[in-house]
């Protein structure tokens, strides 16, 4: 419902807010009221061009048509049964995922760093399984950003991130190597390693694509070493990157790999898919979920994949991402643009600073956010079009020199 119709404005909505609420983000002075396609609104009507699309999430653009009527028709049946309860959303959701993606099982979470959890914990029981006790620890990668709950946040390769300080000691089992350096990950494995695990662009860590010789060396040492390869698609899966899966387009197939964010189109939902003879060492009792695959979720997540996928909106990634990046090069005080499809970061130079800018840019109708001191993330709905990225880099531009004009 609208603000008007709950009889609340927008500033009580911030009054109320920071008051109950623990607040842990730097908010924008936003109060969104409701969003459509490639924008969202305040209670005014005031129009912010999306290139968050909430943190990757609504890829298909907010409030999908498709997705908003099987969030509404599910509810009026069935929202919730339970693990122990077969649902045909549910099942319907495995298959299409399953047979999109090349994998034999999935189990479905309630967001990415669950996902990372569950596959953690799966590799973890796989190598105690066929190898021994000892056989449990995962190599990450340095500027890598797996989540925040306990085994995620250590798997985290940011030791003076805020993501882990404050929070030690870290859980054990976890060692680090430099990105797109296959002899630093060769360096890091022991005898008591059991997977390699990454995300094919690194998003948190400053939007920087895996090279794909790096991605097929990995793939080549965990055959020679007898390990397993995970990939984190939590941010890069569901063509975000230019393809459905970031491993498709690199032709890489890891054992297991996570998905959540656009999967769900804003519902909250995650995934691990793995290979047969990976999942099958998940036993009655060793992983679970209460809300996970509920058929609420499973009914917007098939709905989104569905529009996803006939809309081709990995093609679209793929044409609008380059050209996006070529735009953002044009830039004043620009430094470098990375990225990979529609995942993309502009960093500045050192007079800019990337939080400032933000705020600028919202100030200027559009919303970004910011990673590091000087990279701007770019992560909009997949149904972008070049118009609508020639009118946020002019946003930007504007936002740059203003800032600049101020020193």
């Amino acid at each position: 419902m609208r603000m008007k119709e709950l009889g609340i404005t927008q500033e009580q909505v911030i009054e109320k807010t920071k008051k109950y609420m623990m607040e842990f983000t730097d908010r924008l002075d936003f109060v969104c009221d409701h969003a459509k396609g490639m924008y969202m609104y305040d209670a005014e009507g005031k129009a912010y061009l999306d290139f968050f699309a909430g943190i990757a999430v609504n890829g298909a653009g907010s409030c999908n048509d498709r997705v908003v009527k099987a969030v509404q028709d599910q509810a009026g049946d069935l929202m919730h049964a339970s693990a122990y309860i077969y649902t045909a959303p549910q099942a319907l959701l495995a298959e299409k995922v399953c047979t999109t993606v090349g994998f034999d099982k999935v189990f479905f979470q309630n967001s990415g760093t669950e996902a990372n959890e569950a596959m953690i914990k799966l590799a973890r029981k796989y190598g105690i399984d066929t190898k021994g006790e000892n056989d449990w620890k995962i190599v990450t990668a340095y500027k890598s950003f797996h989540g925040r709950t306990f085994g995620a946040m250590a798997a985290t390769g940011q030791p003076d991130n805020a993501c882990q300080m404050g929070f030690g000691p870290m859980i054990q089992g976890f060692s680090y190597a430099d990105f797109n350096d296959l002899d630093s990950f060769r360096d890091a494995v022991d005898e008591d390693t059991i997977a390699i695990m990454v995300e094919p662009v690194q998003g948190e860590g400053g939007v920087y694509p895996a090279d794909p010789a790096f991605l097929q060396g990995l793939r080549d040492l965990c055959d020679e070493k007898g390990l397993l390869l995970l990939f984190d698609e939590v941010q890069t899966g569901w063509c975000r990157t230019g393809d459905v899966m970031a491993f498709m387009g690199y032709g890489v197939k890891p054992d297991a790999f996570t998905m959540a964010k656009a999967l769900g189109g804003g519902v909250p939902i995650g995934a691990v898919c793995a290979t047969e003879e990976l999942a099958r060492h998940f036993t009655p009792g060793s992983h679970g979920s209460t809300f996970g695959g509920n058929a609420l979720v499973c009914a917007a997540a098939l709905a989104e994949i569905e529009e996803l996928l006939e809309k081709d909106l990995a093609a679209n990634a793929k044409e609008v991402g380059p050209y996006l990046m070529d735009q953002l090069r044009t830039l004043p005080h620009i430094k470098e643009v990375r990225g990979r499809g529609l995942l993309v970061g502009a960093e500045f130079d050192e007079s800019i600073s990337s939080a400032a800018l933000k705020h600028q840019c919202f100030d200027n109708q559009l919303l970004t956010t910011s990673v590091g001191q000087h990279i701007i993330r770019l992560l909009p709905p997949l149904i972008v079009t070049k118009e609508d990225c020639d009118q946020a880099v002019a946003i930007m531009r504007k936002s740059v020199e203003e800032l600049a004009a101020r020193g």
